[in-house]
């Protein structure tokens, strides 16, 4: 089952799929990904070209991530721990520009967001334990054409669960700490 996340009450081509999960005492079994998931959600002409995984210890925030050399869609999981993961319209001509769509995943209780291109994505990872976040891609990664904008930009004043993070705040890669402002980006707009 698919459900459109909405931006302000618009659909910006967000989407939300929760495969059946078939549950008892011993645990639960889901079907992870196949294809006719996209052709419920009306992505039948994506072509997934690699896989990505990472682990991140509670409290790190990875994002806000674009990349526009060669524009990539994701379909995100998460399969083990927690996260708050976040998608930013940046297409400069989208009715939802500059606005935001968030939604927590957890790997026991198996969901998949969809992301198109055009979107600037992030997560922080909420459990204590960590966080496994698994997500598809539509095109290879292309480090010469990526981009990143500030988690904290008050002006997308996208609201991050600041209490998991911890008294020291999130923890950030170099690249995110020198991430652009949104400011920035709308001057030179890469969408």
């Amino acid at each position: 089952m698919w459900e459109a996340l909405l931006i302000d009450g618009r659909d910006a081509g967000l989407k939300l799929y929760t495969p059946k999960v078939f549950g008892d005492e011993r645990g639960f079994f889901s079907e992870r990904f196949k294809l006719s998931f996209l052709e419920e959600m009306g992505l039948s002409q994506v072509r997934f070209v690699q896989d990505n995984y990472s682990r991140s210890a509670q409290g790190v925030l990875r994002g806000l991530h674009f990349q526009y050399a060669e524009p990539q869609s994701k379909l995100v999981t998460v399969t083990r721990g927690r996260v708050w993961d976040v998608a930013v319209d940046i297409r400069r001509d989208s009715p939802t520009f500059g606005r935001w769509a968030s939604v927590e995943l957890s790997g026991d209780r198996p969901q998949w967001f969809w992301i198109p291109a055009g979107f600037a994505h992030g997560f922080v990872a909420l459990s204590p334990e960590g966080a496994d976040l698994w997500y598809k891609v539509d095109a290879l990664y292309a480090p010469k054409g990526e981009g990143s904008i500030r988690w904290d930009d008050a002006e997308l004043n996208v609201r991050w669960p600041i209490e998991a993070m911890g008294a020291a705040g999130p923890q950030l890669s170099a690249r995110d700490l020198a991430a652009e402002d949104f400011a920035a980006y709308k001057r030179a707009p890469r969408f």
